[in-house]
């Protein structure tokens, strides 16, 4: 695959050696040369130096040859006009926006773009892991609405129907139970039992509801 990365910072350059190591074809764009000093001495992709909302930029990158496009960039501004460039002139299959400024994602959602917001989402999990949550995040999709979580279960609900746990959780959908190192589908009327392992994939709401009913039965 063809892959352009814009923005040769801490995360353009990680991001780029990742695919690079993953063998895909990658081309950094960068506007400042030493910029390109961050990616790692073994990288054997392209760099090419210039402002990337110059048309000449991005077809000396080989633009209309990409497959996919990751504007990376720290302005939010040059990442929106970059990718919607890439999505409405030149055809680029996969365009991914790095929304840099949370208050700016509004600006970014309305164009439809695919969109991954470090800061909103590092936030949320310093958050929960401040909390000292009973519930773990272990894959979260989009920027986080929708996020799948791992649960032990205490000893509060040993005997207890699954049913019972999520109680008015309408947005939390159980996936797989482990007992003993073995995993099945788990139903509501699944009855719990110390040590058991849940994952399930939630919303927001999802997930509030749940800590609140782990809340009231264990306190």
């Amino acid at each position: 695959m063809n892959v352009i990365v814009v923005g040769c910072g801490r995360l353009g350059s990680e991001l780029a050696y990742r695919l690079f190591q993953q063998g895909h074809q990658v081309t950094v764009v960068d506007s400042v040369e030493q910029s390109f000093e961050r990616l790692k001495p073994d990288f054997r992709g392209r760099t090419v130096t210039g402002e990337a909302l110059s048309k000449e930029v991005l077809e000396r990158a080989g633009i209309d040859k990409a497959d996919g496009l990751a504007a990376v960039t720290n302005s939010d501004t040059l990442n929106a006009v970059v990718a919607h460039t890439a999505r409405t002139v030149y055809k680029v299959p996969h365009v991914v926006v790095r929304n840099y400024d949370p208050s700016l994602r509004p600006v970014l959602e309305a164009f439809g773009f695919q969109i991954v917001s470090s800061t909103a989402w590092g936030a949320q999990r310093i958050e929960e892991l401040l909390g000292g949550a009973a519930v773990h995040t272990v894959f979260s999709a989009g920027n986080g609405e929708v996020e799948v979580y791992e649960l032990a279960v205490s000893e509060n609900w040993n005997g207890r129907k699954l049913g019972e746990l999520l109680g008015k959780a309408a947005q939390c959908l159980p996936v797989a139970l482990t007992r003993s190192g073995r995993s099945s589908l788990p139903a509501a009327d699944t009855m719990l039992e110390t040590g058991d392992v849940l994952i399930f994939s939630t919303t927001k709401i999802g997930i509030a509801t749940l800590r609140a009913n782990l809340t009231g039965k264990e306190a």
